[in-house]
């Protein structure tokens, strides 16, 4: 068991590295984050250069679910990770959170 003290310690040292995101602001509730969305974002594009896919759309639910991406980390990834994954992307202009019929979906530059 730890001090309270030393709880704020470890879970500020966590968010100074990017790997924890207070939920409230009375930091009573947090998300903690084995992979910063920026690090989930760079394995997808990865994948998307390895096979070819730029100026590819996806939905999100093939980029998670799909058979394609069966072996790669990011399968299975929680979907609002997913999409701060993709926004990470879009920032870095490689990519683009798109609307569609069924729902969202993303292109890759």
């Amino acid at each position: 068991k730890l001090p309270l003290e030393s709880i704020q310690v470890v879970l500020e040292e966590l968010r100074k590295n990017g790997n924890l995101e207070w939920l409230d602001k009375n930091k009573t509730s947090f998300l903690i984050m084995w992979r910063r969305p920026e690090e989930w974002g760079k394995l997808i594009y990865q994948w998307v250069l390895k096979n070819g896919l730029t100026n590819s759309v996806f939905t999100l639910y093939e980029l998670v679910s799909g058979d394609d991406t069966e072996n790669e980390e990011f399968h299975g990834l929680d979907e609002a990770m997913l999409l701060r994954a993709l926004q990470a992307l879009q920032q870095e202009h490689k990519a683009e959170i798109i609307t569609l019929d069924d729902g969202r979906g993303v292109k890759f530059f």
